[in-house]
């Protein structure tokens, strides 16, 4: 088994690497909540992967997204975590607090810090580029996050 390292982050580079998904033009998009303890990742599930920066350049970290629905070819769809509170809006110098939603501290953070989810930002994700070292998020959270998306994109 390889060492990790940020040069051979699952999901980094390749036919398996992480991008981010045009709400729009994904097509019709079902969030379930469907965490199975198997290995394989769910909807509902925490996993690691890497995550390029916006700015597209190479860049990114690895880090904790949520999936939150299977696409029919195989991928996932999935929205990033963070530890970093949301700025209070445009003055802030950030994306809009309304863009995330809080869901709490929980076993994906080793500090246990509270994190957000970023629903302004979704990304496709393959199987071979993740990491399945996380948790399932409860139902309650998962849904306050289903919710924003369903009102964010119209997904069902």
């Amino acid at each position: 088994m390889t060492a990790y390292s940020p040069e051979n982050a699952p999901g980094r580079h390749g036919p398996t690497a992480t991008v981010e998904a045009t709400p729009g033009e994904v097509g019709r998009v079902r969030t379930e909540y469907s965490p199975a303890h198997d290995g394989d990742p769910d909807p509902g599930e925490i996993v690691w992967t890497w995550v390029p920066y916006e700015e597209n350049d190479g860049r990114g970290k690895d880090r904790p997204v949520l999936v939150v629905a299977r696409e029919a070819g195989g991928t996932f769809l999935a929205v990033q975590l963070s530890s970093k509170r949301p700025s209070a809006g445009p003055a802030g110098g950030g994306r809009d607090a309304r863009e995330w939603v809080p869901i709490g501290s929980g076993p994906w953070d080793r500090a246990g810090r509270d994190s957000w989810v970023d629903v302004a930002r979704v990304l496709r994700l393959h199987e071979e580029g993740m990491r399945r070292e996380a948790c399932a998020l409860d139902r309650m959270r998962f849904n306050l996050v289903r919710q924003r998306l369903r009102e964010r994109y119209g997904w069902s």
